[in-house]
C-alpha cells in the first residue's frame, strides 16, 4: 500500500529496503518497459484543463495515485502497415531518442492507450481531419478488442480507414521508473488537444475516477496533500501552468529537453538521498533505519 510524504507525492513503504539492497548489490534492477502517457487538453475560458484518471486503490502500482492516460508499448506497435500521418517516423526518432521501429511504437503506444483508457481516437479518414464522435456500441466492441489484445492497432486503424495523426501529439518529457522499483517503465509524456466532437470517458479498468482539472488547481490539491501522485505526474502538471491555451503547450512541446529523468539514490552520512535531477522538491533523506522525511 502506498502512502504519501510531501504533499500529495506517491511513496511506497518499501522503497527504503529496496534502495538498500541495490546499494549494498543485492537488488539486480529489472529492465524498464517502453510505455507512453498522453496528457489531453482541453481550452476552457480562462486556462485549459487535463484529463486525469484516479488508479484504483488494488493496483499493484502507483495505487490511488492520480495520472494520466497511457500503458506500455504493444510488441505489434511498430507494426509497419500502420497507416501514418503526420511528420515522418525518421522525424519522431530523431526526436525520442530511439531507432524508428521504436519511435512508431511509442507513438502508437500513446494513440491507442488515450483510446483504451479514455476513449478518444487522435486519427482520421485523411491526414488532415480527426473522427468525430467515438461513442456507440461498435466503436465501444473495436475498443474492448484492443484493451483484450484480440486485434491490433494498424489492423484496427485499417478496418475502420483510419489514419493515425501524429501530428497531433507533442512528445513533453521523458521519465524512467527508478532502478530499485520491482516494475520499471520509460516512459515517454506526450501532450494533446481533445479533437473537436470527441469527449472523454472513463473505459479503464484500472481507474475508479476520471476528472477534467487545470493544472494549477490539481497541484494545489496535490500540494495539499488531496491528490496522490507519482513525482512526474506532478512535475507535468507545474509545467502546464504557464500555458493558456492547448495550442500553446503544443507549440511548446518541440523545444522540450526529452533528457530522460532517472531518479538516483545514494548513501549520505548515515542516511539515503533519493533524487531526481533537476526536481529537487521530491528529493527524499531517508535514515537506514526508518521512514522518508
Amino acid at each position: 500500500m502506498a502512502n504519501a510524504q510531501a504533499g500529495g507525492q506517491w511513496y511506497p513503504p518499501e522503497w527504503p529496503d529496496r534502495i538498500r539492497a541495490l546499494a549494498d548489490g543485492t537488488l539486480t534492477p529489472v529492465a524498464p518497459k517502453r510505455a507512453a502517457t498522453v496528457m489531453l487538453l482541453k481550452d476552457t475560458g480562462d486556462e485549459p484543463v487535463v484529463h486525469m484518471l484516479r488508479r484504483r486503490a488494488s493496483m499493484a502500482f502507483a495505487g490511488g495515485a492520480y495520472a494520466y492516460p497511457g500503458g506500455g508499448v504493444d510488441p505489434r506497435d511498430d507494426d509497419r502497415h500502420v497507416r501514418w500521418a503526420g511528420p515522418t517516423r525518421a522525424w519522431w526518432a530523431r526526436r525520442l531518442g530511439v531507432d524508428e521501429a521504436g519511435a512508431q511504437a511509442i507513438v502508437c503506444a500513446a494513440v491507442r492507450e488515450t483510446y483504451e483508457e479514455a476513449g478518444v481516437l487522435l486519427a482520421g479518414p485523411t491526414p488532415d481531419t480527426v473522427v468525430g464522435d467515438t461513442t456507440g456500441e461498435d466503436w465501444e466492441a473495436d475498443r474492448a478488442a484492443l484493451v483484450a489484445r484480440e486485434t491490433s492497432f494498424a489492423e484496427f486503424l485499417d478496418r475502420r480507414g483510419l489514419v493515425l495523426r501524429s501530428d497531433l501529439l507533442g512528445a513533453w518529457t521523458r521519465w524512467i521508473t527508478p532502478e530499485f522499483e520491482p516494475r520499471r517503465y520509460d516512459t515517454w509524456f506526450f501532450v494533446a488537444a481533445l479533437p473537436e466532437g470527441q469527449r472523454t470517458r472513463n473505459a479503464s479498468t484500472e481507474a475508479d475516477r476520471t476528472v477534467w482539472i487545470t493544472p494549477r488547481e490539481a497541484a494545489a490539491a496535490y500540494d495539499r496533500g488531496e491528490l496522490l501522485m507519482m513525482p512526474p505526474t506532478i512535475a507535468t502538471l507545474r509545467q502546464l501552468t504557464a500555458y493558456g491555451t492547448a495550442a500553446q503547450a503544443l507549440a511548446a512541446a518541440p523545444a522540450r529537453d526529452l533528457t530522460p529523468v532517472l531518479a538516483t539514490a545514494r548513501l549520505e552520512e548515515g542516511e539515503l538521498v533519493l533524487s531526481w535531477p533537476g526536481h529537487d522538491e521530491f528529493t527524499k533523506h531517508i535514515p537506514t533505519g526508518g521512514a522518508p522525511a
